[in-house]
């Protein structure tokens, strides 16, 4: 199986919404965004991708054991449709298709016989079994070296697309998440692994005291709902009680509303010769004030005039105003998209001074490098002609040792010679 690289196109669009974040909100933190960006795209595993020879190896190793293992699961599919695609798969791949069967079935067969069966047996129908499972993993062996020959056999066998078995499609979702937890793990520095750390504890923490904050809501919840049933409880009771009392207000009523009736009656023929007499008074009051109404009238109708006057004065202002305003807005518009394309046109600049950082970094890193193979190998000349200069000090101190010795041993047997002349002339 080929190895799924990461979607390039986007990962830029999210840099940029994450940068055009900030600036909305009012340049509040720009830091804590830029850092939470580089975390998720560290925990991201799609982004990741293999920089070394090793790293590849491991990855492509994984990627052939989940392609064997999604062969190996639609192994008995095929079995069964063995008939179907017998033109296509051939007869030596149909023929270890057939063997292996023979073999799950052996199996099946000495299982169900294992669990029936007496204790006596137990240790010959054990060695039966790994027999048969050293079979059986030979022939699953045997069967995927033979559809992995043929790569459009299996691009085949994967279009049709069967619907696996439930434990088979966990534990290949399973593996291929090891797989990438393991390139996570392979492209992971020891800082990452820290930032890692740090931003699952701070997830740890906060998920924390979500939980504690869900547990405070939950248990007062809790006691609103008690005691909100408690006031409905107490509620109902009112309501009977009032129901009880309303009926026999009923009764009241009704014997009051007769007694109200009869008063009433007395009381509208009082009233209606009094509010006579009321209504004769309110007339002559009505006639003074609307002769007051005529007088205010005219006396108010000069401050009306200056008052409209101001007000459009005053709109006249405001108008002005507006249109100022409507003018300062677009000034100020056009300078804005100026500075916009400045700022665009420095970013762009930006982006390429940041490209050539990175090559001149790189191109610093390798100098350095042969810089400090040229050091190492001048110490290592400097340690060696050291050496060099110690041992011929004492090569040098050893001959003139040998030399002084030799000259000395000359001059013992001269005195030794001149010693003896003088001893046989007396």
């Amino acid at each position: 199986m080929a190895t799924r690289d990461p979607a390039v196109l986007q990962g830029p669009s999210q840099d940029v919404k994450q940068r055009n974040k900030p600036l909305e909100k009012g340049m509040a933190t720009p830091e804590k965004a830029t850092i939470a960006l580089d975390t998720m795209q560290m925990l991201d595993p799609c982004r990741l991708k293999p920089d070394s020879i090793e790293t590849e190896r491991i990855i492509t190793v994984l990627d052939e054991t989940i392609a064997k293992l999604e062969l190996s699961s639609l192994i008995p599919r095929i079995i069964d449709s063995l008939d179907r695609f017998a033109d296509m798969l051939g007869p030596e791949i149909t023929n270890s298709l057939i063997e292996h069967q023979k073999l799950a079935n052996e199996m099946e067969h000495l299982l169900a016989s294992s669990e029936e069966g007496d204790t006596m047996r137990a240790e010959e129908q054990r060695g039966c079994l790994c027999l048969l499972e050293q079979r059986l993993k030979c022939s699953v062996r045997n069967v995927l070296r033979l559809l992995l020959a043929n790569p459009l056999l299996c691009q085949a066998l994967n279009y049709k697309a069967w619907v696996r078995e439930s434990p088979a499609e966990v534990f290949i979702k399973a593996f291929g998440e090891f797989r990438n937890f393991m390139l996570e793990r392979l492209l992971t520095s020891p800082g990452e692994e820290e930032e890692k750390i740090w931003f699952m504890e701070d997830i740890s923490l906060q998920i924390k005291k979500n939980t504690e904050a869900i547990t405070a809501l939950q248990a007062e919840l809790a006691a609103a709902i008690r005691t909100r049933e408690e006031e409905i409880h107490k509620k109902d009771n009112v309501i009977k009680d009032l129901k009880n009392s309303m009926q026999d207000l009923t009764k009241d009523c009704e014997a009051g509303i007769r007694q109200i009736k009869q008063e009433g009656e007395k009381q509208q023929k009082e009233e209606l010769q009094a509010s006579q007499a009321r209504c004769a008074r309110l007339q002559q009051d009505i006639q003074q004030l609307g002769a007051q109404l005529n007088a205010l009238v005219l006396e108010h109708r000069a401050s009306e005039l200056a008052l409209r006057k101001r007000k459009r004065r005053v709109e006249m202002e405001i108008v002005n105003w507006i249109q100022k305003y409507d003018t300062d807005m677009g000034e100020k518009q056009a300078e804005y998209e100026e500075i916009h394309a400045a700022y665009t046109e420095e970013k762009a600049q930006l982006s390429l001074l940041k490209e050539k950082h990175a090559v001149l970094l790189q191109e610093y890193s390798q100098i350095e490098e042969e810089r400090r193979i040229c050091e190492n190998k001048k110490e290592q000349a400097l340690k060696e002609l050291n050496t060099m200069n110690h041992a011929a000090i004492r090569i040098q101190a050893f001959w003139r040792g040998y030399l002084v010795r030799s000259l000395f041993k000359s001059k013992r047997k001269k005195k030794k010679g001149k010693g003896k002349s003088k001893k046989t002339k007396k």
